[in-house]
């Protein structure tokens, strides 16, 4: 496995943008710039032995800093945070003391809010360990970053193993209390091609999910079954979607198992590519999500970014749950530090 550096246009270099190539023995290749943290394109093998790209992302990655990107940001491969999802109204109380976050989604705070950790230029670093090189990337956030508590430091490791297994290790350690959740946001289409992922599809290890009136979890936990979120066995993305609000899936679901031990959560599938990934992780619940904000706005050299062009699996503590005691705790502390694990392993048919 191998990662290098690529050249990057004059103003990036004056922004102090880089792009990093990940390469293992298979031909898997990644690329992901410090800009946002985010992932901007993955190449694997279909069924055929023939690469394609199977993320949504942009090929300048100045254009993941842009101002007109950022006031209409969806978001591409970035890595997020402060806080992954919604928090209502845009604060929370935490020992007493109450926190007011900047509003970016109706009355309520998103991703980290307009500055959130998708905006920033990351500090990365190539390091050699026992098992290959991983790709480092470092961010500060200090103390009232967006409203937040706590001086936070955050670090992210991308590792891509021969076994196309793509492992994103997050930690992140404060000297005061606050909410952390940190995710990926990558986009999938497996087909590789121009075309929508409504024929993809999904298999997810869950129970139970958060219902929400207004994108807002209500603060209960109650079962899929009977319902278009029962993805226990597979089911195409399209298939049900007139039962949803909005024909479309946006919604966090409890994935089975224990928070902190690395199990499957997820297995999604592509007929006539044959690609398959399956996603892993420490985190109690996921947000599936089908494409629904992507309205044509942006764009690469090889296609328009449409509604439905792709779909997210962002695993992550429950949306709002600085504000539901019930929910899993996301509350960091000098004491109780971050440490999270998410993987992506792509596979083809046999």
């Amino acid at each position: 496995m191998n990662i290098k550096e690529l050249n990057v246009s004059t103003e990036a270099q004056k922004q102090s943008v880089k792009l990093f190539e990940i390469k293992n023995d298979e031909g898997t290749t990644i690329y992901i710039t410090n800009a946002g943290a985010a992932i901007t394109r993955i190449e694997t093998k279909d069924k055929r032995g023939e690469l394609a790209n199977i993320v949504l992302g942009f090929d300048d990655p100045m254009q993941y800093i842009a101002p007109n990107y950022l006031e209409n940001c969806v978001f591409l491969g970035a890595t997020i945070g402060r806080f992954a999802n919604r928090i209502a109204k845009a604060q929370f109380e935490l020992k007493g003391k109450k926190y007011k976050l900047r509003i970016n989604n109706g009355n309520n705070h998103l991703h980290g809010g307009p500055t959130g950790f998708h905006s920033k230029i990351w500090e990365p670093k190539i390091e050699d360990t026992d098992a290959g090189q991983v790709l480092v990337m470092q961010l500060n956030s200090p103390d009232n970053d967006e409203g937040y508590p706590g001086n936070l430091n955050v670090e992210v490791r991308f590792y891509l193993s021969n076994e196309n297994e793509l492992i994103i290790d997050y930690e992140a350690t404060s000297d005061a209390a606050t909410p952390v959740n940190l995710t990926n946001h990558s986009y999938f289409n497996l087909s590789g091609r121009n075309r929508d992922i409504l024929e993809h599809e999904v298999l997810i290890f869950s129970d139970e999910y958060t219902p929400k009136k207004d994108d807002i979890p209500i603060g209960d936990i109650i079962s899929t079954k009977d319902t278009p979120l029962d993805f226990k066995e597979f089911h195409e993305v399209g298939a049900r979607l007139e039962h949803l609000p909005k024909d479309a899936y946006d919604h966090n679901l409890v994935i089975q198992g224990n928070e902190g031990d690395l199990r499957r959560a997820a297995i999604a599938k592509e007929r006539e590519s044959g690609r398959i990934m399956e996603i892993y992780t420490t985190m109690p619940g996921m947000q599936f999500y089908s494409g629904y904000h992507l309205d044509g706005s942006y764009k690469n050299s090889a296609r328009k970014f449409d509604r439905f062009a792709a779909m997210c699996f962002e695993t992550q503590y429950f949306p709002d749950s600085p504000n539901h005691p019930s929910f899993p705790s996301c509350i960091v502390t000098p004491e109780k530090p971050y440490s999270h694990t998410t993987v992506f392993k792509f596979d083809t048919e046999k």
